[in-house]
């Protein structure tokens, strides 16, 4: 199965998706959607509340719902395990299961899932513009959103060269963003989340102005050095990765010796986002980021 992992927003609560071009079918976490339906705070409450809907479903004999695929999905620990999956038909007949004030809204969010992925399958530029306003409602600066754009394009481009010269798993990949990492702020991925105290959060969209445009730096000279290299499978990339990361890893210590500061940080979005329901008037905005990027 060829799949995509996403993350998409319902009323600000992320919920974890995978698309399988194979079958070009969404799969949803089951346990995120019940959290959402049930407004659950916490991820195991929401967890056992699936147990016993299962197991009274299966009793019923409604196999619809309860012959759940599941997917490797990245949990709150940053890693990878195995997590039931439902699609947009088993979803929908879970929604009937769980009474909830969200059901309605829930379906309407669903079927515009299915629709904005049929935009971006016609124009990928969408996908683009979705991050944005997904971005936009969790609270991001503009000044920041634009950043965090850029690392996307620069990311998909080391990563596209990472595939050219014989990378194939994910592990490699993982392996060559730590090492990335480690060589320009001094901590691999892991380290880097705990130093934040993220779990399942994205690393990047919990970075500074200042941090996303070092990794930045980093896969963008990583991957100009890959292409005149030309190097064969991932011994030889990984080499080039360690590269990339020093050339950032030069910027960050000129610059901190310039401000007599580390530019490594422990904020996370938390600390430097503002909530939806505060955000700022347009003719504001320009002033709040001016603000922002003076702090990062």
């Amino acid at each position: 199965m060829a799949q995509e992992e996403l993350v998409r927003l319902f009323d600000a609560k992320q919920i974890r998706v995978v698309w399988d071009n194979d079958t070009e079918k969404y799969y949803f976490s089951v346990v995120d959607i019940v959290q959402v339906l049930t407004d659950s705070t916490d991820y195991q409450t929401a967890r056992n509340y699936w147990k016993i809907v299962k197991h009274r479903l299966t009793e019923e004999g409604n196999e619809t719902v309860t012959n759940c695929n599941r997917l490797k999905l990245t949990a709150a620990d940053g890693k990878k395990r195995l997590t039931d999956v439902a699609d947009t038909e088993q979803v929908l007949r879970l929604i009937q299961s769980i009474p909830s004030k969200k059901a309605e809204p829930f379906k309407m969010w669903l079927a515009k899932v299915g629709q904005e992925r049929l935009n971006q399958l016609q124009d990928p530029e969408r996908s683009i513009e979705q991050a944005i306003r997904d971005n936009r409602r969790l609270g991001y600066s503009e000044n920041w959103i634009n950043q965090r754009i850029k690392t996307i394009e620069i990311r998909k481009g080391l990563t596209d060269e990472w595939k050219r010269s014989g990378v194939e798993t994910e592990q490699e990949y993982a392996s060559l963003t730590d090492i990335m990492y480690q060589a320009w702020s001094g901590m691999t991925t892991r380290e880097y989340k705990d130093f934040k105290g993220l779990r399942k959060e994205s690393l990047r969209d919990n970075m500074t102005n200042v941090e996303l445009m070092l990794n930045g730096l980093a896969e963008a000279a990583a991957t100009e050095i890959s292409k005149e290299r030309n190097p064969q499978g991932y011994i030889e990339s990984a080499g080039i990765a360690q590269e990339g990361g020093e050339v950032a890893d030069a910027a960050r210590q000129n610059l901190e010796q310039r401000i007599g500061r580390s530019v490594i940080s422990s904020r996370k979005a938390v600390h430097f986002t503002t909530p939806p329901d505060e955000l700022p008037l347009p003719k504001e905005t320009d002033e709040l980021d001016e603000i922002t990027s003076i702090e990062e």
